[in-house]
């Protein structure tokens, strides 16, 4: 099965470069560091590192409190983080600087994991979520490098899916992989598809770990002065075509009975930012781009986001916030951010990237779901009108937040002895 698979890797390999090769020709940083898809490049470590995989934007974030940590804890291997996509690296870059090596993950190529491997010399990996990958997983066991899946997670709608491929996925999850689950339902699921039991513990989500910066609260005061004055602020973050439609329908409805607010759109991906601008014109809101320190006015109804890294910055400025990627069938992004600042949460239904969080967050009744602009519109009155309805919902999710912290020192617990 894993031939097979080989064979279709290098097969895929050339349409996915192509793709990447198309991107660039809206978003530059995509021609940067080619060589390291092939797992070439000018880092090499002359010490056994540490390693940990984190796809993109969101997984970076939550990696952060576990790279300080194993940074901490483990200061004789120097760290090394990888990711995929370029806002991922961006995130990594801002977030530590040059106290850790960054690359890109190789695709998964026989060739490009051994280079990969060879330059970076990993003492041990740690890869966020559910990142399978037969290859890599394969070279890491033949070397004998221990390789953690750390907040690993499985739905029950992909372990139908991991059954199908049954050998090839046992065969992957057999390299003395170590399941550190997001939880008890994850970890059977993944015991039904080929885990080892005795290798496979419940660890928690690192992504609860996370730390808002000291100076946030009062950054978002200032912000909040600068744009919006006493008006009441709602923040979608991370949107993406299509759902910002049905955002910016929910907003014209807002103003359409009475209520002047301020919405702060922040799209997911910067090469979006232009196309965004456009649809603002489009239906004659009166808008700033935030990237160009335009001041707001009374009569501005919407500020554009368009700048990398200041999505928590807005979301403390805000009083409610609606997370994107929900209303399209994305999966949804990270609830959990503006849940620590005590923010009332909306989302849309498709929230499968972090199922377990956003149960939690509508069970405690810290948000709730809406399907539409109509039903958008009127969670946002209500919230927006009842100052006491949002402190509640807010403090709700808060406290979800703060019970759930403490998945980093159990993950670290399972990393140390894999260090000796």
């Amino acid at each position: 099965m894993l031939l097979v698979y080989i064979v279709l890797a290098h097969l895929a390999a050339p349409f996915a470069f192509a793709v990447l090769l198309w991107r660039g020709l809206r978003d530059r940083s995509y021609w940067e560091r080619l060589g390291e898809r092939f797992g070439c490049g000018d880092l090499r470590l002359g010490e056994r590192s540490l390693w940990v995989h984190a796809v993109s934007v969101g997984e970076v974030q939550a990696a952060a409190s576990l790279v300080r940590a194993l940074r901490a804890r483990h200061a004789e291997f120097p760290l090394l983080l990888t990711t995929t996509t370029p806002t991922g690296l961006a995130r990594a870059r801002s977030l530590f600087g040059d106290s850790v090596h960054l690359s890109y993950l190789p695709y998964d190529l026989p060739g490009s994991v051994r280079r990969f491997l060879d330059r970076v010399r990993p003492r041990l990996a740690v890869i966020l979520e559910t990142e399978l990958w037969p290859n890599l997983f394969h070279e890491c066991g033949r070397r004998g490098i221990p390789l953690v899946l750390a907040s690993a997670r499985v739905s029950p709608r992909s372990v139908a899916r991991y059954r199908r491929l049954a050998g090839l996925i046992r065969d992957t999850l057999s390299h003395d992989v170590v399941i550190a689950a997001q939880s008890a339902g994850d970890a059977e699921r993944f015991i039904s598809i080929g885990a080892n039991p005795a290798r496979t513990h419940v660890t928690g989500n690192v992504k609860f770990d996370f730390e808002l910066p000291a100076t946030l609260a009062a950054g978002g005061a200032r912000l909040r002065g600068e744009y919006a004055g006493s008006r009441p602020v709602w923040a979608a973050g991370s949107t993406h075509a299509v759902e910002e439609d049905i955002i910016l329908d929910a907003h014209v409805k807002l103003l359409d009975g009475g209520l002047n607010a301020l919405l702060v759109l922040a799209p997911r991906h910067p090469n979006r930012f232009d196309e965004v601008a456009a649809n603002l014109r489009r239906r004659g809101l009166r808008f700033v781009r935030r990237s160009l320190q335009s001041s707001a006015g009374p009569e501005t109804q919407v500020v554009l986001a368009d700048t990398l890294g200041e999505l928590l910055l807005f979301y403390a400025a805000a009083d409610v916030a609606f997370v994107g990627g929900s209303l399209v069938p994305v999966g949804g992004h990270n609830l959990l951010e503006p849940a620590a600042l005590g923010l009332p949460i909306l989302t849309g239904p498709d929230t499968s990237n972090a199922e377990d969080v956003a149960r939690l967050l509508l069970e405690v009744g810290a948000g709730c779901m809406v399907r539409d602009a109509t039903g958008l519109a009127i969670e946002l009155a209500r919230l927006l009108r009842d100052p006491q309805a949002r402190l509640s919902s807010g403090e709700r999710g808060r406290a979800a937040v703060e019970a759930n912290r403490g998945a980093v020192e159990r993950v670290l617990a399972v990393i140390t002895p894999l260090l000796v």
